[in-house]
């Protein structure tokens, strides 16, 4: 033990920790690879097969949007040459979750059906939603309001996906960030600016929706694979001149169109039409609109005005701006509540005592 802490000592001293991942992308600089679909197409079909070496039983995670879809779309047109298929059958297994007439059911049933998969369809309702919010912020270890949002219903699909004897799901996080798939991309004035933020997004993943892909399943011991952040996939589609992937509507090209444009085969579709050309839904939207507005109301209920009014005395550092980052709040101090740091001399002294 006294050397860990000797070897955490002199980390500290000499200059903190080095990241040893240093791809091109990492510098921000704008790259100027010309668009291949084929490329793009055999990288990213190349990310998803080299997930599939497993052997548990596992399935794919399903929104309907387009980046899960692509996923799902893959893994069955590969599937029948596997291993995994002769142990476990060559049907896939897709799961998908929302309230009872959400968007995201919907978009599900229609790829599930389109790819003849083994489709769950898994319903929740906003009392359970809030019922499960301190168990979830628990396990995800954040405050953060979207990810909160989005991560509830995740965490009420892995414990069910679990239930199952599932021990392993692909997911399709990541595309949004490597492509510029939100819809406030619309705004980026040009391409050196859209190339920055993709790189900015992709270095924050871990806070954000990566935390919550890992932690809402290893909450309930199933493990998340998301083969758009393959390394080698990364590099690829980063490696573009980020102009194609500006959203043109004079162009007809809209958010993610060189993703979408690659899996476009007339000859053999990998999705319908309209799938592969589904505009954006966030998760947390996806799986129902009254969900949010749900938690909305709970919050409102047990965070009062004059709360609100003292939330920069209570909480100095990143301070609530809403009833609901409020209330998130109180709960993740519940389970972990600030303390004060050590000084590093303080430290040394405790490390080292005369």
């Amino acid at each position: 033990h006294l050397s860990c802490l000797l070897i955490c000592f002199l980390t500290f001293i000499l200059g903190g920790l080095r990241r040893w991942y240093n791809p091109p992308w990492f510098s921000e600089s704008i790259p100027s690879a010309p668009y291949d679909p084929l490329l793009i197409r055999e990288s990213f079909e190349k990310a998803v097969i080299k997930r599939l070496m497993t052997d548990v039983p596992f399935g794919v995670l399903l929104s309907g949007g387009l980046d899960s879809s692509l996923v799902a779309s893959v893994v069955s047109r590969h599937l029948a040459e596997t291993k995994v298929a002769r142990q476990w059958g060559n049907k896939l297994h897709t799961f998908c979750i929302g309230l009872k007439g959400s968007p995201d059911l919907k978009a599900a049933k229609e790829v599930a059906d389109y790819l003849g998969t083994v489709h769950h369809e898994l319903h929740f309702t906003v009392q359970e939603g809030i019922d499960a919010l301190e168990e979830v912020i628990y396990h995800i270890e954040t405050y953060d309001v979207t990810t909160i949002r989005a991560s509830t219903p995740m965490f009420l699909m892995s414990r069910k996906i679990k239930s199952l004897g599932v021990k392993m799901v692909l997911s399709g996080e990541g595309s949004d960030e490597i492509f510029g798939g939100y819809l406030y991309f619309h705004k980026a004035p040009n391409k050196k600016e859209l190339h920055e933020e993709t790189c900015r997004k992709i270095k924050a993943l871990h806070l954000y929706d990566c935390l919550r892909a890992n932690k809402a399943t290893s909450a309930w011991g199933l493990e998340a694979r998301v083969p758009f952040l393959d390394k080698n996939f990364i590099n690829v589609a980063m490696d573009l001149d980020p102009e194609c992937k500006m959203i043109r509507r004079d162009l007809g090209r809209m958010e993610k169109w060189v993703l979408r444009n690659a899996f476009d085969d007339e000859k053999k579709p990998y999705l319908p039409k309209h799938i592969l050309y589904r505009q954006k839904e966030q998760f947390s939207d996806g799986v129902g609109y009254s969900w949010i507005d749900g938690l909305k109301d709970h919050a409102n209920a047990h965070v009062s005005d004059s709360m609100m009014t003292n939330a920069s005395f209570v909480y100095p550092e990143n301070t609530p701006t809403t009833k609901e980052a409020y209330y998130y709040r109180t709960v993740f101090e519940k389970f972990y509540p600030k303390v004060q740091k050590l000084q590093p001399a303080f430290a040394f002294i405790m490390i080292f005592p005369s």
